[in-house]
């Protein structure tokens, strides 16, 4: 069985915590461990389960890679998707990849920002949806509701008697008699009355080579762009860079519209292990444990007289409410976001708002990451900028040199090797450096700690286009 992690998702609705360049999915919102690394650890105890193959955007290459180091994770694979188009080519590059070398392994196709807290319950679902996919089916996991959701899509289960394949699938699951749409409440209430529907949730089990066929049946467009981009990819260090003209060829589709609600293959494995896709603030509200008053209370909160509440700070200042209910505050270092949780939904609209105004909060957060590590824009004024510098220990930034701006290093921890033009010095705590304009100039933490300092830049133009790179060892010259 080949995992299948899909991590292309952009989270705008949990903005300002999730954003473009760094969503939820790489987020510690649930518990101490990002939502990438839980779903990693899911995997455990999953029987012959494989190293996972992980697609995800180009930008989010690096976060993907340290995540996995920090969990402890190999990864058969990286794909990197040159532009976004939705889950059926996704999924197609990866089973395609799959059956390279000839092999036809299971697919496990997860999303990488669920939330699954029933972790045996979950497994107990993949072993009977691995029964189902070895007979040939499509498997898709429905989530039984709880409640009647109108914001998540929804299957019929079907009876005994609508598949002819019915009799090869085993006792547990069901053949899928329709996929519907999000539905309004009174149908919603209907449905989850009936007892015959379940949730969307995006996760599916198939054998490789059934998903292609069917893929090629239905949506024969995918197939050929998603070939024509595996077989023009190339290898970018631990990645696998897949063509961008061919890929950007492929229609956007949902696996859903491209293959799921055509085939006479879908087959649902009913799944109650407290799932949630935490598609809002008030997703997240419901799956965070909670004080007496129904607050969820993150970082330096205090709050009189408050209920049902998610109130987060997120940059270590003090948060206080009093005699608020059933609010969404979330304050960051550059942004503060106050909503009522049945209006969450509509905090995609500030992001298009951010977008539509050239505004970087849509994308970046104050703090941005890079391979080496990340910095953060403490202040900026005409003519300078102040940040702090976290490098890892054992990186380096690439060697380069910059037209417009000089730079002062102050080591605050750590030990810092600076190459200055034609010379190699060593720093550690209190020593400082001058990079004069237009010198080539490189830093690396040669130690076992990590490197913080700041950088102080001055000149007339600061942006980060300003770089010239000589030398990268994470391939970006």
């Amino acid at each position: 069985m080949l995992p299948i992690i899909l991590s292309g998702g952009s989270g705008t609705r949990l903005w300002p915590l999730s954003r473009g360049l760094f969503p939820k999915q790489f987020l510690p919102l649930v518990a101490e461990t990002t939502m990438l690394q839980a779903t990693l650890a899911r995997l455990d105890g999953i029987a012959a389960c494989r190293q996972p193959l992980i697609v995800c955007n180009e930008d989010h290459r690096f976060i993907v890679a340290e995540q996995l180091r920090q969990a402890k994770v190999a990864s058969s694979a990286i794909l990197l998707e040159p532009v976004a188009r939705n889950t059926a080519p996704a999924i197609a590059v990866a089973a395609l990849q799959a059956v390279q070398g000839g092999d036809d392994p299971l697919l496990l196709v997860l999303a990488a920002d669920h939330v699954i807290a029933d972790v045996a319950a979950f497994h107990a679902a993949v072993a009977l949806a691995q029964r189902a996919a070895e007979t040939g089916a499509l498997v898709t996991f429905g989530i039984v509701p709880t409640v009647p959701e109108t914001g998540y899509g929804y299957i019929e289960k079907g009876r005994n008697s609508e598949r002819g394949m019915w009799n090869e699938i085993p006792m547990g699951t069901y053949p899928v008699s329709r996929f519907v749409e999000k539905p309004d409440l009174a149908t919603a209430e209907d449905y989850v009355a009936s007892g015959r529907y379940l949730w969307n949730s995006g996760m599916f089990m198939f054998r490789a080579s059934a998903l292609i066929d069917e893929l090629t049946k239905f949506s024969p467009e995918i197939v050929a762009a998603c070939s024509a981009a595996l077989d023009g990819a190339s290898a970018d260090l631990d990645f696998l860079r897949l063509d961008a003209t061919a890929f950007a060829q492929s229609p956007e589709d949902s696996i859903d519209y491209a293959v799921m609600e055509k085939t006479d293959k879908a087959v649902v494995v009913p799944l109650s292990a407290g799932w949630s896709d935490v598609g809002s603030w008030s997703a997240l509200w419901e799956v965070a444990e909670k004080n007496v008053d129904g607050n969820v209370l993150k970082g330096d909160v205090l709050a009189v007289d408050s209920q049902n509440s998610y109130l987060h700070s997120a940059n270590g200042r003090l948060v206080a409410a009093v005699g608020v209910a059933d609010l969404v505050v979330v304050d960051t270092d550059d942004a503060v976001m106050v909503a009522h949780k049945g209006q969450v939904q509509r905090v995609k609209k500030i992001v298009d708002m951010l977008k539509a105004s050239g505004r970087k909060e849509a994308a970046q957060h104050r703090v941005v990451y890079r391979p080496w590590g990340c910095y953060d824009s403490i202040d900026n004024g005409t003519r300078y900028q102040v940040k702090r510098i976290t490098v890892t220990p054992g990186a380096k930034l690439s060697v380069q040199m910059h037209h417009h701006r000089a730079e002062h290093w102050i080591v605050v921890s750590g030990t810092a090797k600076v190459l200055n033009g034609d010379k190699e010095v060593l720093l550690t705590e209190n020593q400082s450096i001058y990079i004069p304009v237009g010198v080539v100039h490189a830093l690396e933490n040669p130690g076992k700690i990590p490197l913080e300092l700041i950088e102080v830049q001055s000149g007339a133009y600061l942006g980060e286009d300003d770089i010239v790179r000589f030398e990268d060892k994470y391939g970006r010259v």
